[in-house]
C-alpha cells in the first residue's frame, strides 16, 4: 500500500521519500516538566507559583531523577525519530544539597548531560525565573529591586554557561531560552522604566560571547498570565525588537498571544529579521492553559509555515505542556507525534505545483491542490515512518502506553 501511495503523490510532484528523510532528521525537544507536574529536584522545592499552574492528579508522577528518565526513554521509545531534552534549572542533580539558582554548575547537570550522551540525544536549557522566594512579588530581571534584579541576572548568566557546556560536550547546540513572569496583575503607572530594567539586565547577561555552536541564547515573549493579566514586562513587541537588535533566536509559544491569535502568520515577518526561531508548540485553551499538543488547525499551520519558509534548517522545535489529568508518558508521546504527524503533511504538499499556480494568478488550481492533498492517505506514509523508526504505529501506541502504566507507574 506504501508504494501505491507513494506513486499517487509523485503525481502532485511530492517526492515522499524525501519527506520521510527531513521527518527522520528533525528533532523535536521534549521538555521534561511533562514529567512531574514541573516540580523539579531542589531540595527545599515549594509550590510552583509565578503564574504557573498545573491541574490534576494522575497517578505515577516521577519523583525522582532515575524516574524521570526512566520515563523519558519509556516517551522517546514511544515517538518515532531522534529528538531531544529540554531541561529546566530546577531539575539539577543536587544530591540533597541547598543550591541556590545563582549558585548552580555544570556539575549539577553533568549527570543529564551523560544521559543524553547515552540515549544519543541533544539537550535544552532554560533558566527557571519562577517558584523562588525572590520571584514571589512576580518580577525578577525587571525588579526595581537591585539585589532581587542581580540574582536573576546570575541565574541566567549561570544557566548560560551550562548551556554552552551541554552543547560542547554533545557536540549540538545547546539553545538556552529566558523565559521570566514578570507583570503585574492590575495597571502599572510607568511601564517604561519595568521593559528598560529588563534590557539592562539581558543586556548585561549576554554581555559574555559564548561559541554559537555550543549555545544559542533565545529570549520568549508572553501577552499575559496568572497575576500579570494587565502587564506582561517581556511582550511580544519588545522581545521582537530585542531579538532583532541583538540577533539572538526567538522563541514563539504558541499558548502565549490572544485565544484568537495563532503564531504561524508570525513566522514569515520573523524569520526576515531574527537569524533563528525557537517555538514552543503548545496548545492554550481560553489562556495559557498548556494543553496536549493535538493535530489541528494551529498546530498543522505552524509547521505548514516552516515548510513554506523552507526555515526547518533555522528554526528548533520544542514543546511546552504539562496535563496532569492523564497518563503522563501518554501526554509526551500523543503531543509530540501530533506535532510530528502536522510536520509530515506540511512536508506531502504539492510545494512546486502550488507555487506554479500562485504566481500564475491561478488560484483555483491552488485551492484545488491543497483539497486534494487532505484526501490523500497521509495516514500511510506515517504508519510507514513509525515502522522505519522502530516505533508503534497508532493502534499500538495505546497498548504500549497502559502496559508501561500497569508494570512501572501503578507501583509508584
Amino acid at each position: 500500500m506504501f508504494d501505491q501511495i507513494k506513486e499517487k503523490y509523485a503525481e502532485l510532484g511530492v517526492d515522499v521519500e524525501r519527506a520521510l528523510e527531513v521527518m527522520a532528521s528533525t528533532p523535536i525537544s521534549l521538555h521534561c516538566w511533562q514529567g512531574d507536574d514541573v516540580a523539579g529536584f531542589e531540595s527545599d522545592a515549594g509550590e510552583l507559583g509565578s503564574g504557573l499552574a498545573v491541574t490534576g492528579n494522575y497517578p505515577g508522577k516521577a519523583r525522582t531523577i532515575d524516574e524521570l528518565r526512566q520515563d523519558l526513554e519509556q516517551a522517546l521509545s514511544l515517538i518515532p525519530g531522534n529528538h531531544r531534552l529540554n531541561l529546566h534549572a530546577i531539575y539539577g542533580d543536587f544530591g540533597g544539597e541547598k543550591v541556590d539558582r545563582d549558585e548552580i554548575e555544570v556539575k549539577h547537570f553533568q549527570s543529564w548531560i551523560d544521559w543524553c550522551k547515552k540515549q544519543g540525544i541533544g539537550m535544552d536549557f532554560n533558566p527557571s525565573c519562577f517558584s523562588h522566594p525572590k520571584a514571589d512579588d512576580g518580577l525578577t530581571l525587571s525588579s526595581p529591586d537591585e539585589e532581587t534584579r542581580q540574582f536573576w541576572i546570575k541565574h541566567c548568566q549561570a544557566s548560560r554557561k551550562i548551556g554552552a557546556a551541554i552543547g560542547e560536550q554533545l557536540g549540538s547546540p545547546c539553545v538556552t531560552n529566558i523565559w521570566i513572569p514578570d507583570g503585574m496583575k492590575d495597571l502599572p503607572a510607568d511601564r517604561l522604566s519595568f521593559r528598560r530594567r529588563l534590557e539592562t539586565s539581558l543586556n548585561e547577561i549576554l554581555s559574555e560571547k559564548l561559541d554559537p555552536s555550543h549555545n544559542i541564547d533565545a529570549v520568549e515573549c508572553k501577552l499575559f498570565g496568572i497575576g500579570s493579566e494587565s502587564f506582561v514586562v517581556g511582550s511580544h513587541e519588545f522581545y521582537m525588537g530585542y531579538a532583532q537588535r541583538e540577533q539572538t533566536a526567538l522563541c514563539l509559544d504558541a499558548g502565549h498571544f490572544h485565544p484568537t491569535e495563532g503564531i504561524a502568520d508570525k513566522i514569515s515577518s520573523v524569520m526576515m529579521y531574527v537569524p533563528e526561531l525557537l517555538l514552543h508548540v503548545s496548545r492554550g485553551v481560553r489562556w495559557d492553559s498548556d494543553h496536549v499538543v493535538l493535530m489541528d488547525d494551529q498546530t498543522q499551520a505552524i509547521m505548514q509555515e516552516l515548510v513554506r519558509c523552507d526555515v526547518l534548517d533555522r528554526t528548533h522545535i520544542g514543546l511546552d505542556f504539562f496535563d496532569a489529568s492523564i497518563n503522563r508518558i501518554a501526554a509526551w508521546a500523543i503531543g509530540t507525534r501530533a506535532a510530528q504527524k502536522s510536520l509530515l503533511l506540511a512536508l506531502l504538499e504539492p510545494a512546486e505545483k502550488l507555487r506554479e499556480a500562485e504566481l500564475a494568478g491561478d488560484y483555483t488550481t491552488r485551492l484545488g491542490l491543497l483539497e486534494i492533498n487532505k484526501a490523500l492517505p497521509w495516514s500511510v506514509v506515517w504508519e510507514e515512518f513509525c515502522r522505519r523508526q522502530g516505533a508503534p504505529g497508532e493502534l499500538e501506541l495505546l497498548g504500549a502506553v497502559k502496559e508501561y502504566e500497569t508494570a512501572v507507574l501503578s507501583k509508584r
